[in-house]
């Protein structure tokens, strides 16, 4: 599941897969919620804290990494994949690939170094049904919009 902007998203994803004979994935988007002021790698630390204590079929791609800060939390996390932007990759590569230790401090901040907002980990119950969880999020609707909008320009182009 793709355009994840909440921990409920990502326990709907856990109980409406938990039959999986194939491994599931995830994508919190983590540059997009902090574009909102939030702290997204918090996001991603939830999403795996609350999966601790799942048969992990379901795992973690943390989407929008726009940061080495980012990367460098993303490896600290043990998420199983991510979406980099190639510069955050440059960047990594020139400062030496860099890897952060047991005592690594991620410091969610924005572009201008103002602290983001942090998310708070909540105790989902992951055997509940998936149609519990609430899934609505601004920022998944909006991505929903753009991608109807973006098929729909394309089947008019095609017509």
């Amino acid at each position: 599941m793709t355009l994840c902007f909440s921990q409920a998203q990502a326990a709907a994803v856990y109980a409406a897969t938990r039959e999986s004979k194939e491994p599931v994935y995830v994508s919190p988007f983590v540059g997009r919620l902090d574009d909102q002021g939030e702290d997204g790698m918090d996001l991603v630390k939830n999403i795996k804290k609350m999966y601790e204590r799942s048969d992990g079929h379901v795992h973690v791609l943390a989407a929008s990494i726009r940061t080495i800060n980012h990367l460098l939390c993303f490896f600290f996390l043990g998420a199983e994949l991510a979406t980099v932007a190639s510069k955050v990759l440059q960047e990594w590569t020139a400062a030496g690939f860099p890897l952060p230790d047991q005592d690594f401090l991620y410091k969610g901040v924005d572009a201008k170094g103002k602290p983001l907002k942090p998310i708070a980990y909540k105790d989902l119950d992951l055997n509940l049904p998936w149609e519990s969880f609430d899934l609505a999020h601004e920022l998944t609707t909006k991505g929903i919009q753009k991608v109807v909008a973006d098929y729909q320009s394309t089947v008019r182009r095609s017509a």
